[in-house]
């Protein structure tokens, strides 16, 4: 029976790195977070941030209920910040904007 199985004396010791698992685990996080912002991206349709032809508005309210207006361009952001200000001048009637309850907003035009 001792014929048939071989164990390694101390001698033959194996000569392997016990932190070579680690690289592997960096390995898999990598790949666990290309594959999250992958499924971001998509499940937001926000792949037009990327397409540098695209034109693309963000509407992003904080905690404070201060709400901001991001415009992409082309290659160009720019970002507003709404205020409380009453702005006045002289212009004609477009339509009219309302909020649904889910959020929507709706334009219709007069």
């Amino acid at each position: 029976m001792g014929r048939f199985l071989h164990l390694p004396s101390l001698e033959e010791a194996p000569d392997e790195d016990p932190l070579s698992g680690v690289a592997n685990l960096f390995d898999v996080a990598v790949v666990f977070i290309v594959g999250l912002m992958i499924a971001l991206f998509s499940v937001y349709r926000l792949g037009d941030l990327l397409d540098p032809n695209s034109e693309v508005t963000l509407v992003k309210t904080n905690a404070d209920g201060l709400q901001e207006i991001i415009v992409k361009r082309g290659t160009e952001i720019t970002a507003y910040e709404l205020t409380g200000e009453t702005l006045g001048g002289e212009g004609e009637r477009l339509g009219t904007a309302y909020r649904l309850a889910n959020g929507q907003i709706i334009y219709v035009p007069d």
